[in-house]
């Protein structure tokens, strides 16, 4: 009821709003404050709705090479006298519980959607759950098509799509489609589908190129999804219900586990067993060849005719890189398009229906329930301009890109993404671990780096939490614990005089150099509080806000990717050599009063693997006596300047 209030008290603020692009509602204070009690109340109000208000059927329909797929539909009980449009989500996650009388707890985007009344179609895709077929990681998009067995995720899109509107129950024509994570790589494909009835689709944190989202990070490889791929990836041999069980890590210790476990060839024997296909994929594959190249649809996002809402959080540790780059693609070969980015500050699938307020993350307190806020404002206008409305003019209110600005905690509206006004500026590494904008002048031999002793048996942890399992927050986590390790590098600006906006991706170049022949490098942009910040009751425990370091990004390079991610190469030990790379896009205010904070280190553990430090030709197959300590260093003299080149606006 509360919720519902605070709405309608938005709804009045929207109706005193001019039909313009730029004036997107701005979200006032408290308006959407919700507990995570009322939002567990709403989900329960949510089930219930969806039991009297809703009819579930379930169909197997066949793909035009035979193998049906399981697909259950939701459908208003108005629907005889009411034409809805259809919403389609496509999952590996499974559409369960199965069985007419069983109804799954969330059936829609939000709340909203569910009131507003659509037909929800979600399929279990191929070979996943109750579907027939052979399964496929990130399936492969066709260019050409022979006979009925040539089949792709765009083709069991097409005619899913097709025997829905023709044969499922009664429609309006219109058909959307929406999913998050892995759902939305299915969003996407469905795109290419290009069935004339798709209107609008909404790919969520979509997975783009497993080399990129999840499994790698710049060649590093992500050890949490070994966990993951523990459940995920194991074989099923026909339809069924039945859920996998996921790796248990002991004590949810991720640290003590990963490092026990030694190095990723160990996987196998101890955990997997060569049952997880993807896991030996990995093993096989560990450059960017021909076998991950193929697994990526954005090349083939051309001729797009379906409205587009590309949803996704700067806080996300899995799916960031798919977010962005989803939307470029679309952007850059669909000229006139309506084509939309929505960046909160989310972690993965923050903003979605069951998955929290919104309002922390972390320690770090965001504008209260920005998910809420964009589910009522932002989601559910879009799909319905394009598959309710007479014509789309609702989503005229809608910007080309909404985006959550951190540090002040406001949404700003853009025509482009990264915005058109942003300059390109270069901070650069100095000596007496310094940053700023002015470039390095002559230094007194022997002081134009500093370096540090890397040992991939004392990884440097990526949080200092007691028990460093989980990765939802570490994004905005407190980094005054590695600032005190002597394997961190940490430079900061003098106090800022004036805010200090940055927008957009940050191009590194480091130079640096090893004893040892191989490395990996990453860079943490932080936002330092002044000391006499004040605490906030919500934070965790003990903590305090008084020069607490926020991360707002982060990235890690695997040194050998350096040149090329198909062709790696050894450093030279001792020579000193460039390390290029992109460091995601952020939205952030350093406030006046603040410091700007970057710092190097070269591992970060157990986000990523350990590097041996010592090149060898598939770091998934290194045994324990190839990993040895060595020392990096990070050069900043007029000769060989390391730097970071940002967008301020």
């Amino acid at each position: 009821m509360g919720v519902t209030f605070y709405y309608s008290a938005v709804v009045a603020l929207l109706a005193l709003a001019a039909p313009a692009r730029a004036q997107m509602p701005v979200l006032p204070p408290d308006t959407l404050h919700v507990s995570e009690a009322a939002l567990r109340a709403q989900l329960l109000a949510d089930t219930v709705y969806a039991r009297a208000h809703y009819h579930k059927q379930e169909f197997r329909i066949p793909m035009r090479d035979g193998a049906r797929l399981h697909t259950v539909v939701y459908v208003p009980k108005d629907a005889d006298r009411v034409r809805y449009p259809i919403l389609l989500k496509r999952t590996p996650y499974s559409v369960g519980p199965y069985g007419p009388s069983k109804y799954k707890a969330s059936i829609s985007p939000s709340s909203a959607m569910l009131r507003e009344g659509y037909i929800f179609a979600l399929q279990d895709v191929r070979g996943r759950y109750m579907s027939e077929g052979v399964f496929e990681d990130v399936r492969p998009q066709r260019t050409n098509y022979a006979g009925k067995q040539d089949t792709d995720e765009s083709t069991d899109a097409f005619d899913t799509m097709e025997y829905l509107l023709k044969k499922g129950p009664p429609n309006n024509g219109r058909l959307g489609l929406w999913g998050l994570s892995y759902d939305g790589f299915y969003t996407t494909a469905g795109l290419l589908s290009r069935h004339p009835a798709l209107k609008a689709a909404s790919p969520q944190a979509p997975v783009t190129d497993m080399f990129w989202d999840d499994d790698h990070q710049n060649g590093a490889y992500s050890l949490p999804m070994v966990g993951f791929w523990s459940a995920f990836g194991q074989p099923r041999p026909q339809p069924t219900a039945q859920r996998n069980e996921r790796l248990q890590v002991p004590g949810n210790d991720g640290y003590a586990f990963y490092h026990r476990l030694g190095p990723l060839k160990n996987v196998n024997p101890q955990l997997f067993h060569g049952r997880v296909k993807h896991w030996n994929d990995l093993v096989a594959h560990p450059n960017y060849d021909a076998f991950w190249q193929v697994r990526n649809p954005r090349p083939h996002l051309k001729n797009i005719k379906t409205a587009v809402l590309t949803v996704g959080g700067f806080n996300d540790a899995s799916d960031l890189f798919g977010t962005l780059h989803t939307y470029a693609a679309i952007e850059q070969q669909n000229p006139g398009l309506a084509n939309r980015l929505v960046m909160g500050p989310w972690r993965h699938v923050g903003w979605s229906n069951g998955a929290g307020t919104g309002e922390m993350l972390g320690n770090v307190a965001y504008t209260p329930s920005p998910s809420l806020w964009y589910q009522q404002y932002v989601e559910a206008p879009f799909f319905k301009a394009y598959l309710k409305d007479a014509s789309p003019t609702a989503a005229a209110l809608l910007p080309e890109a909404l985006v959550f600005e951190g540090g002040t905690n406001r949404w700003r509206t853009f025509d482009a993404w990264p915005p058109k006004a942003a300059q390109a500026r270069t901070l650069y590494f100095q000596p007496g671990g310094k940053i700023g904008f002015e470039k390095p002048t002559a230094a007194p031999a022997g002081t134009g780096f500093d370096q540090f002793l890397s040992d991939p048996a004392r990884p440097v942890p990526y949080t200092e939490a007691t028990v460093p399992g989980k990765v939802a927050a570490y994004m905005t986590d407190d980094q005054r614990f590695a600032s005190r390790r002597p394997d961190v590098l940490t430079y900061q600006s003098d106090v800022l005089a004036e805010d200090l906006t940055l927008a957009g991706p940050i191009q590194a170049l480091l130079q640096v150099a090893t004893t040892g022949t191989d490395a990996d490098w990453v860079v943490k942009l932080i936002d330092v509080y002044p000391d006499n910040t004040p605490d906030d009751p919500r934070t965790a425990p003990g903590v305090h806000l008084g020069g607490y370091q926020q991360l707002v990004r982060a990235e890690v390079m695997r040194g050998r990717f350096r040149d090329s991610f198909s062709q790696p190469k050894p450093f030279v030990a001792g020579q000193v050599t460039a390390v290029p790379f992109t460091v995601q896009d952020l939205m952030h205010t350093f406030k006046k009063g603040h410091r700007l904070m970057v710092q190097v280190q070269s591992t970060w553990f157990p986000l990523f693997d350990r590097n041996p430090q010592q090149y060898v030709e598939n770091i998934f197959e290194a045994n324990e006596s190839d990993f040895q300590a060595a020392t990096h260093r990070l050069y900043f003299s007029p000769e060989h300047v390391s730097q970071l080149t940002v967008k301020v606006l």
